[in-house]
């Protein structure tokens, strides 16, 4: 008797962040940083799919390189040597801040954050790790755990205990009510000196931030918050991890985030961008101390396709290629998309913050009468007039994100486009926005 399948082929896979209530695009083909759809319909990726097509969707190089690798050998046990993984932890202690010198690989950016993490207790010989709220490091249970965003901890949280990981507030205006810079800098610092004293020094190995936050806004931190940051770890033996899984490899105009502030962490953990996402790679960099460390006691964890072959000489591959050019053009074009952003605020009442670095931004959205958001996913049902503008841009063939939560829009273009494509995306949302909000 044969089996009757209760849905189509077409169904039969289960998208992430899967909601009944949504139809995403159906993507079947890229060239540049536009994709296509299986009817036809082109869009220009605003959104680098998941933040992590730097390079655009048909990047010969890095085809060729994963097509000569695999030719050569496909795959070697992530327990041996093989030259595409030595060669790629070389070039990527070339281009980290220079007190960072080995990589451990991984598969994914929330592994590589549990890696990290584990490897900072077992160093620091403490439990804690404090990370902030409304942060983003995976959807693991261990990086669950770590994750402030209050959506992915409840979905995490509901039938598993985490534990390990303290929060405190990001350095935002609201959480400390001031929109001057420097007081926003030493307000955020002192809080965090606060948790740390409270939650014992000696108890807390490590702090996890992402150096411009990703998925929860795009915000940058206000000047000399990082190093006092630096400050802090350095008086009260903490270590320093860079979340480097969305800002890595260019997105914010150098090669990792934490350098346009100038500051060097003790370790960074990569994904997403370091392959261009043409192949899943990640992993951890740290400092020579650490990787004595690891020598010396051994670190008995390892994963089946940490560090796979293809996706390393995709990596050697994508770096070159940042580094022909790139990069220097997120840092020539990063005022042509702020400064159109930026004008959407002049247009528009209803956004009220326009923030970012580099090749990723976000744009609020409140009433303007009241401050409030006109809905929060956290606490509001309903529909979400945020959601139709990203809808209402994809209909204008303009791919953009949401950001957690979700009265955010996040905008985060491959590190390819040129000036006329930024400035088409942006008139298209300034017209998506007008569609929207007209009636309200």
């Amino acid at each position: 008797m044969s089996r009757q399948h209760p849905v189509g082929e077409a169904d039969a896979s289960i998208h992430h962040w899967y909601n009944p209530d949504t139809n995403p695009v159906n993507i079947a083909e890229g060239d540049g940083i536009s994709v296509w759809d299986t009817d036809g319909n082109e869009y220009l990726d605003f959104c680098s799919q998941l933040y992590c097509t730097n390079l655009g969707h048909s990047n010969e190089a890095v085809i060729e390189a994963m097509d000569e690798q695999a030719r050569n050998i496909p795959y070697v046990s992530s327990a041996k040597r093989t030259p595409s993984r030595d060669t790629l932890a070389n070039q990527l202690a070339q281009i980290a801040p220079s007190n960072l010198s080995h990589t451990f690989f991984s598969i994914s950016g929330s592994e590589a954050n549990e890696i990290a993490v584990q490897l900072a207790r077992e160093h620091q010989d403490a439990p804690t790790v404090l990370t902030r709220w409304r942060s983003y490091h995976g959807g693991t249970y261990g990086a669950g755990a770590l994750t402030g965003d209050p959506e992915t901890r409840a979905t995490i949280e509901r039938h598993a205990a985490t534990s390990g990981a303290a929060k405190f507030l990001p350095p935002i205006p609201k959480a400390f009510d001031t929109d001057d810079p420097e007081e926003l800098a030493r307000k955020a610092a002192d809080h965090l000196e606060f948790v740390i004293r409270n939650e014992d020094p000696d108890s807390i190995a490590a702090i996890l931030m992402e150096p411009v936050a990703g998925t929860s806004g795009a915000f940058p931190a206000p000047p000399g918050y990082f190093d006092r940051v630096r400050d802090l770890c350095d008086e009260y033996d903490i270590l320093l991890i860079a979340d480097e899984v969305i800002t890595g490899f260019g997105r914010c105009g150098d090669w990792f985030g934490i350098q346009t502030e100038d500051v060097d962490p003790d370790m960074i953990t990569f994904a997403k961008g370091v392959t261009s996402a043409y192949a899943p790679l990640a992993g951890v960099i740290v400092t020579p101390e650490l990787a004595s460390f690891v020598r010396s006691n051994g670190f008995d964890i390892g994963q089946t396709f940490g560090g796979h072959p293809v996706g390393c000489a995709a990596g050697s591959a994508a770096i070159d290629e940042y580094s022909d050019g790139v990069i220097e053009n997120v840092s020539e074009l990063e005022a042509t998309l702020r400064s159109g952003l930026q004008e959407l605020a002049t247009n528009h009442e209803v956004v009220t913050d326009v923030r970012g670095r580099g090749f990723l931004w976000g744009v609020e959205f409140a009433d303007p009468s009241t401050g409030e958001a006109f809905h929060d996913p956290r606490v509001d049902d309903g529909e979400n007039p945020v959601s139709d503008v990203i809808r209402e841009s994809r209909d204008r063939g303009v791919l953009f994100g949401g950001g957690r939560p979700g009265f955010q829009i996040i905008i985060s273009p491959p590190l390819i486009a040129n000036e006329a494509e930024l400035e088409q995306a942006v008139t298209t949302l300034d017209e998506s926005i007008a569609t929207v909000f007209e009636d309200r």
